[in-house]
């Protein structure tokens, strides 16, 4: 279990499983450089992350911007939205009739990638969520600004595992404030750190 102080980024699993070195420019360092695509996919999450827009679609509600956290992983963000599903199993809510399923979703600029860079940030979303709610999410959906679809994303134990053992090894070069060489590939050309 870790303490607050010592809480990772959960966003920083996107960056980390993209390029380690990235990660660490950005989280360790601190070093940031804004590129027409992290404009753009910042301008995607303003519209998902107005906390103040809250909806209810008949037994559907619509959670924006949710604070998450865990413990065990060490580890806190933000959801861009977190639909309550009233289903026959699930969780209560405070003030709610029934019982719900919880599914997250993240909202990513471009299309779906090669790699499970994604996969994994959703996956630890779903990981908080199951901590903090006590419940158990199976899946979850990445929407993509590019394709304006969504894509599910089954939380299997294999991805679960694989979450657990990333934010692990970030823990690791954070405590030792490690910034790894850069393996320069072709995605390289799309970083926004590149200069830097």
């Amino acid at each position: 279990m870790y303490n607050e102080e010592n809480f990772l980024q959960l966003s920083g699993i996107q960056h980390f499983s993209f390029c380690r070195r990235q990660w660490a420019l950005a989280y360790i360092e601190m070093q940031w450089q804004e590129n027409v695509r992290t404009v753009e996919g910042k301008i995607l999450h303003e519209n998902a992350h107005d906390a103040g827009l809250k909806e209810k679609r008949g037994d559907l509600i619509i959670v924006r911007a949710m604070p998450i956290h865990s413990r065990e992983l060490g580890v806190s963000g933000e959801c861009d939205v977190v639909e309550f599903h009233k289903a026959q199993e699930g969780i209560s809510l405070s003030g709610k009739e029934g019982l719900y399923k919880v599914v997250p979703i993240e909202y990513k600029r471009g299309k779906p990638k090669t790699d499970d860079s994604d996969i994994l940030q959703v996956a630890a979303q779903a990981l908080c969520l199951e901590e903090m709610l006590c419940c158990t999410i199976p899946y979850g959906y990445i929407y993509y600004g590019e394709t304006r679809h969504r894509t599910k994303i089954e939380f299997t134990e294999e991805i679960r595992v694989k979450v657990r053992n990333t934010f692990a090894e970030m823990h690791k070069y954070y405590e030792q404030r490690y910034t790894p060489k850069v393996k320069t590939s072709k995605k390289c050309n799309a970083c926004s750190l590149k200069d830097i």
